[in-house]
């Protein structure tokens, strides 16, 4: 049994900053890669980043070197620091798996980035 809880979004103004959190039940999370997702209107669901269970991370091009991805194991959480934040980040983020889980996504967060 698996469950994702995100939480963190608002609104923002450009430039601005977030931190997403996600908590994450069950053991499976111990066992693997993460990723944060999101969702902008009109569009399709899309991979920010990932983390591995050791560690390692991975950016899309158009978030990389603003966000940062992390991992609790211990805790069985997830983060993703956003900094510089753009209105084309404005999206529904979401956590789970990777690959994704299907039918275990969680109810997201949303974020908008909006002056």
């Amino acid at each position: 049994q698996v469950q994702f809880v995100e939480s963190g979004g608002g609104l923002v103004q450009p430039g601005g900053s977030l931190r997403l959190s996600c908590a994450a039940s069950g053991s499976s999370f111990r066992i693997s890669g993460m990723g944060w997702y999101r969702q902008a209107p009109g569009a399709q669901r899309e991979l920010v980043a990932d983390i591995s269970r050791g560690g390692g991370t991975n950016y899309a091009d158009s978030v990389k070197g603003r966000f940062t991805i992390s991992r609790d194991n211990a805790k069985n959480m997830l983060y993703l620091q956003m900094n510089s934040l753009k209105p084309e980040d404005t999206a529904v983020y979401y956590c789970n798996i990777r690959p994704p889980l299907a039918g275990y996504w969680g109810q997201g967060t949303q974020v908008t980035v909006s002056s």
